[in-house]
């Protein structure tokens, strides 16, 4: 069944999502969507996908060749063991108005989580949190759950971007780099991209021109 998500993987992002993760034979996904990142598998990967997510829509849809899905709230994810994968391959929300979950009732193009879903978001999803004190707390408790599923060595890659508020770049990226060092990673790639952002909206002449694909390796601490 066809599920549509306001903000899956940008497709060229796919492939250096492939060539990254090339020699592990695990991956998760936290935030999952509708699990995108499985097409690293037309891509030469050859291990097993699992993808996490907390709204059921999205975790039913069956789009995309994940092996596995888990259904719930990315910062407490019991069902995995510590230090169960070889690698955590996610995009957080980016704490935009795309995280606007006001139902509005007029014919305005709206392209939120909400909107999109047709729902509310479940309280706990970090796609109805706009930036502030709410989306980062909520950011560092997930980081360290990834922390405690994640091998030795293993690779936490993060797609992540800022965005424009009142005229001023907020620094989302610098904020998620910064917090996930911090939690016992070094980071050993940084990849900017240009994408094409949406032109409409508040804000819609300026728009940060790219995304970022943060590479991380987990340390001892």
């Amino acid at each position: 069944m066809e599920i549509k998500h306001p903000a899956k993987f940008n497709d060229k992002f796919i492939p250096i999502f492939a060539e990254l993760l090339k020699h592990r034979e695990n991956v998760l996904d936290p935030f999952a969507g509708t699990g995108k990142l499985a097409l690293i598998k037309s891509y030469g990967f050859k291990g097993k996908i699992v993808c996490n997510e907390i709204e059921p829509e999205y975790s039913k849809s069956l789009i995309y060749p994940v092996d596995e899905w888990h259904t719930g709230d990315s910062a407490n994810m019991k069902w995995a063991e510590n230090s169960s994968f070889d690698a955590i391959c996610t995009s957080p929300t980016y704490g935009n108005r795309m995280a606007d979950h006001f139902d509005a009732k007029d014919k305005s193009k709206r392209i939120t989580y909400r909107h999109v879903l047709g729902r509310p978001l479940n309280p706990d999803n970090t796609g109805r949190m706009q930036w502030g004190d709410n989306y980062r707390n909520k950011h560092v408790v997930v980081y360290a759950e990834c922390r405690r599923v994640l091998k030795p060595q293993g690779l936490m890659i993060i797609n992540i971007s800022d965005h424009i508020r009142k005229g001023e770049i907020i620094p989302v990226t610098d904020w998620h780099k910064n917090t996930i060092l911090n939690l016992g990673f070094s980071l050993i790639k940084e990849l900017k991209i240009e994408t094409q952002r949406m032109g409409f909206g508040r804000n819609g002449n300026l728009r940060v021109d790219h995304e970022s694909i943060l590479v991380f390796e987990k340390v001892s601490i």
